[in-house]
Formats: C-alpha cells, structure tokens, sequence
C-alpha cells in the first residue's frame, strides 16, 4: 500500500493543477480537506468539488472539462472501467463493484494485477484490508498525504473520516490500517485516545440528554424517556446542574462516571440485554488537544457531525474550511446547518412513525415517499434502527422518492451482531438492485442503492431471500 501511495504521489507531483473530487459525508468531506492542505503545500493549484453519487452523467463532463489531473477520493473504485481516459487517481475504500470489483475469491490478498493499469488507485480492498473497518476514504488519501510531504498533522482529519464512516463502532475502536495512523497521530500529539463512555454527545449533551438519545445500544427504561433520565441520575446522587447549568458528561469525576455506567450495566443485564451489549458501553474515545473542550470539534464524533450535517446540505465547502482550521464564519454557518439537521431528523422520525415499520422474515422497512429527503434517509434509518421500538435482530430498510434520478433511493443499516451472523449489506443492495436495473453498493453495515419506481416490492422479496441465505 505504501508503494502505491508512493506512485500516487509521484504521479501529482508531477501536475500543475489537480482538481480534487469527493463525496459529501464526513469521510468524503475529511478525504478531500486532506488531499487539498497536502497538495496546497506542495505548490499546485487547487480546486474541488463533492458529489453525491458518481455516474455515467458527472463522469462525462469531467471527461469534457479535460483537468490536468483529477483526485477522486472517497470514491471512484466502483467506477474504473468507466474513468478509462480520464487522467485520474483514487484513494477509496469502498468495496469494487462490477468489471473492475474483485472476483469471487479473490477478496483476499494482493491483487493489484486486477486494477485498471491506466489509473493508479489505492483502496484496502485490493490488498486484504476491510474497507469498512480497517481503513477509511480518509485514510487512504492520508497515506498518499504523507508521501506528498510533511502532513503528518493531517492523521487527524483522517481519524475523524474513519469515525464518521462508524469505524470504530464494531470493536469499540479503530483497527487495522486505522490504527497505525492513529498512533502517528498519538505519539505526534495531535489526538489524545482514552477509555471512556461510548454515547454520542459527551461534550455537547446535557447528562440525561446523553441518555434520553443513547441508541446503540438503547437504554432500557431510558432510551426515549427524559424524565425517566433525570429520575434515574438523582437516584444516583448525580446532580444535573453546577452554577446553574446543565452538566456535561466530560465534566464528571471518575467516580461519577463509573457509577452511572456500573448502574446501566445493571439495569440492562436484568432486561435481559447480553453481556456483550454492556461491553459496549465503553469504547475507545478520541480527542484533540489542539480544540476547546465542550466545543463540536474537541471530540472525532460530534467533529464528523458536524461535517455530516454539511454534505447533506450540499454545503462541502462549508466542512472544509472548518478541516482546515476556520472556528469562525464557517463554524456558525456549520452550526446553524447542524440545528436544522436535527430539526429535520425529528421531523423525519415523525414521519417514519406515522407511516409505520413493516417485518418480513428477515429484515424490516419503511417507505418515506416524499416526506423524507434523500439526503438524510441512511441517517434516520440508523436511528430507527438504534431507536429500541424496532426488533435490532433485523436489517432496517428505509424507502424515499429520489431528487437525482428517476426511481427510488434505498438505505440499509444493520448491527455488528447482524455482520457477524454473516450479515453484507453491500451485496444485498448491489446484487438486488442490479437485477431489477438499478445499481448499489456500500459497506457490509451499511449501504445503499437506487431502484426503479415502483420495483420495491419485487427488492423486498429478494432482499429478503439473500439476508436470509447470509445468516444462514
């Protein structure tokens, strides 16, 4: 991999102008702000831009507008045969589909000789590594980063990619390639790494807010129900507030921790909750010196929630600048974006309410028509999923009306214990939509695919069918 990411380097070394191109999520959003600082600093002009989906349309004006050298990072690796011609490099992670994906077999081990020889293209897949657990978009890209030059400091944005991608959900902590480059960044400085509470809002949630939103896994009792919340933590001899306001997980004592962490263990182990799901209340948790406490970028999480809310409002730009150091025009925009994400995110769980979740043998679905933006489906997906009023032995699908193309947008999202059942998210929507003309892909936890108006039924059936052969 370090080879490649040498020719990779080599090769936009040798460029006077790079035009860098990403996806919209936090990883797309970290890959891109990463490719941009190290190639800045190598003296080449610049210039980029974040797309949702990259196809047949998007490749052909980039193949008219005739760039000197094109970055594809967080993406490109399912398209190569289609990116023939274009003068172009990759740094992806996602799984390869189609003519230029990996043969059944050959998942394992160096296949280089596979690639597309016209394009240089570095992605975990190709070499034995798990892109949805041991290396992110942006991480990929930083290999190439360090080899441009001195951007060691970059490590940091590509912790963040990984997080956001939920890397580090399934054992609690980054693994694999991710790990190596979070010890660069460790012993650098750059990232401070600690046990602690796995919830998502240590720094920006008040205490029984923390608990009131925990999803994965819910909280018996708990999950949904503030005041129940505030009863459980005075229970405990918690208090709530200090000077008059809401207290912060992170600015508890040890002890204080500990107990309301020991006493939800409890409560979960006496619902009947397995062991491992009170393992997984701990996990590896990531920081960064350089940023205040109590701030959206002090904690890798809450930082690619942020850049989250920002792709999904077509807003990339928005994520960048705040990468690359900005903590005060593009900050509030990026935070006003995020207030109206998670308005929208209550309005959406609303709707998916309202219309109602139906099981098959194998997996579960909602159809959010019109009424929920394609942007955010794969978010409100997961929450429903994590939300504790579902069955979290089945995959969730979520249906909405497409604004790209004709058709239907489909997301999926399962759980670590679905993957190792045997659960692939990825094959399910890739497989599936092919057979009715469409076309997908993802992670093994999570992923996507658009399907013809109207075919959802026919997805459903066979969705269902091949879930059902993954778990065996």
């Amino acid at each position: 991999m370090e080879e490649r990411a040498k020719e990779i380097a080599k090769k936009l070394l040798k460029c006077k102008k790079v035009h860098i191109v990403s996806h919209i999520d936090a990883d797309g959003i970290t890959s891109a702000s990463i490719a941009y600082r190290a190639l800045k600093r190598a003296g080449k002009e610049v210039s980029y831009q974040f797309i949702k989906q990259l196809e047949g349309d998007e490749i052909e004006r980039f193949r008219e507008e005739n760039h000197e050298m094109i970055w594809f990072t967080d993406l490109g690796s399912g398209q190569l045969d289609s990116l023939t011609g274009i003068d172009c490099v990759i740094t992806d992670h996602h799984e390869p589909r189609g003519n230029a994906g990996i043969p059944s077999g050959m998942h394992r081990g160096n296949i280089l000789s596979y690639c597309n020889n016209t394009i240089l293209e570095l992605n975990p897949h190709r070499y034995g590594l798990d892109g949805s657990t041991e290396l992110s978009g942006a991480g990929a890209t930083y290999l190439v980063a360090r080899e441009l030059g001195d951007n060691k400091d970059l490590s940091k944005l590509a912790i963040i990619g990984a997080v956001g991608d939920l890397q580090a959900s399934r054992e609690g902590r980054l693994v694999g390639k991710n790990r190596e480059i979070l010890a660069e960044a460790t012993d650098s400085g750059y990232i401070d790494a600690r046990k602690d509470a796995s919830f998502y809002g240590l720094e920006s949630r008040p205490l029984q807010k923390l608990l009131q939103y925990a999803s994965d896994p819910p909280l018996p009792g708990l999950s949904g129900d503030g005041t129940a919340c505030m009863d459980f933590l005075t229970e405990l001899n918690i208090p709530l507030k200090e000077n008059d306001r809401w207290r912060m997980w992170y600015q508890l004592s040890k002890e204080e921790k500990r107990n309301i962490l020991s006493a939800v263990g409890k409560r979960m182990l006496r619902y009947g909750y397995p062991p491992s799901y009170v393992e997984s209340l701990v996990g590896e948790v990531y920081t960064f010196p350089d940023e205040e406490w109590g701030g959206m970028v002090h904690e890798a999480k809450e930082f690619s929630t942020l850049l989250n809310s920002c792709g999904r409002y077509r807003k990339g730009d928005i994520g960048l600048e705040i990468c690359l150091g900005d903590r005060d025009e593009y900050y509030k925009k990026a935070m006003n974006l995020l207030r109206g994400h998670r308005q929208v995110l209550v309005d959406c769980m609303k709707v998916v309410k309202d219309t109602g979740i139906e099981k098959m043998e194998n997996l579960q679905y909602f159809h959010g028509e019109d009424r929920i933006p394609d942007t955010v489906i794969g978010t409100v997906v997961g929450m429903m999923l994590g939300s504790g009023e579902v069955d979290n032995s089945l995959p969730m699908l979520g249906f909405v009306e497409s604004v790209e193309k004709e058709g239907l947008k489909v997301s999926s999202r399962g759980t670590k214990e679905m993957i190792d059942k045997g659960l692939d998210l990825s094959v399910v929507m890739s497989e599936c939509s092919k057979k009715l003309g469409g076309e997908g892909g993802g992670h093994n936890i999570a992923a996507g695919a658009f399907i013809p108006e109207g075919s959802e039924d026919e997805f459903l059936a066979l969705a269902d069918k091949m879930i059902k052969r993954q778990f065996g």
